[in-house]
């Protein structure tokens, strides 16, 4: 009898488990199981753990590009905003022409004319700027070549994503009803305050979602530094394939590190999603 009750007991214990497996995409299912299977390949195979060595050591520049970029491209792309929904026109039409241009443009495009062109006139301008202060020994001339392209990379990121999340908070600022600006300001708050308090932290609670989306993205489009010869897993899996001819080999480790870090990404994403429908 006890030991009836005691099955009973574990079937009930199990049936939330099987459930919860139940729900769990057929696709998430098959990913996780061909990562757990080229994981066994990267420790069994001694070719491919030669590779994984090689390669993995650009994955933290290619995590601390990604990060500084999007944290930049947020900051940037928040002030974009807040111009292009302000009352006065000039700083709309400052934003609109910014962020219109920008996303007309190719982020490779983006990469290579922030590199060689805006870097040395930024640099050019700097030193224009600072004559007298170099002129009096007080600082030194800035040597265009000494600013890294790890730097003009991350650079180039801010400016092509700026504009992508600088829609992304408009549309979330302006999906909150008018009437709660105009009921702040008639209370006493001032727009900036209505915005600061009220607006803005609706809006990006609406918008984390999508902000999270954009981060997935540039960090894939972080591989487009390697045209750049900066030492990310892309750069380095390229030089490591053409010093061996193990293409296939190589770039199988190369998509399946970038896929751990986007599918863990999304899957951080969509949890996002279900708790702030909850809540």
């Amino acid at each position: 009898m006890k030991a009836a009750q005691g099955r009973r007991a574990s079937r009930s214990h199990l049936v939330p488990l099987i459930d919860g497996l139940s729900q769990v995409p057929y696709w998430l299912l098959v990913t996780v199981l061909l990562a757990i299977v080229f994981m066994w390949s990267i420790v069994a195979n001694s070719d491919y753990r030669v590779i994984f060595d090689a390669v993995r050591k650009g994955l933290w520049t290619t995590i601390y590009v990604s990060i500084i970029a999007y944290t930049l491209a947020t900051l940037l792309g928040l002030l974009l905003s807040l111009m292009r929904v302000y009352r006065s026109r000039l700083p709309q039409e400052i934003s609109s022409f910014y962020v219109e241009i920008i996303r007309g443009i190719p982020m490779l495009v983006i990469l290579y004319y922030i590199t060689f062109v805006g870097a040395p006139a930024l640099v050019q301008a700097l030193n224009w700027l600072g004559t007298p202060l170099i002129n009096a020994g007080i600082v030194a001339e800035i040597n265009v070549r000494k600013v890294n392209f790890v730097v003009r990379a991350i650079l180039a990121l801010t400016i092509g994503y700026s504009a992508f999340i600088s829609e992304i908070f408009r549309a979330g600022i302006t999906s909150i009803e008018k009437d709660q600006m105009e009921a702040a300001q008639t209370e006493g708050a001032s727009y900036w305050q209505a915005m600061r308090y009220i607006l803005l932290p609706q809006a990006v609670r609406n918008i984390l979602p999508a902000l999270g989306n954009e981060f997935i993205a540039m960090l894939k489009d972080s591989s487009l530094v390697s045209a750049l010869g900066v030492q990310d897993i892309t750069q380095l899996g390229k030089v490591y394939s053409a010093s061996t001819f193990k293409f296939f080999e190589t770039y199988n480790v190369v998509a399946f590190l970038y896929l751990v870090m986007t599918m863990g990404l999304a899957l951080s994403v969509r949890s996002l999603e279900k708790w702030l429908e909850l809540h």
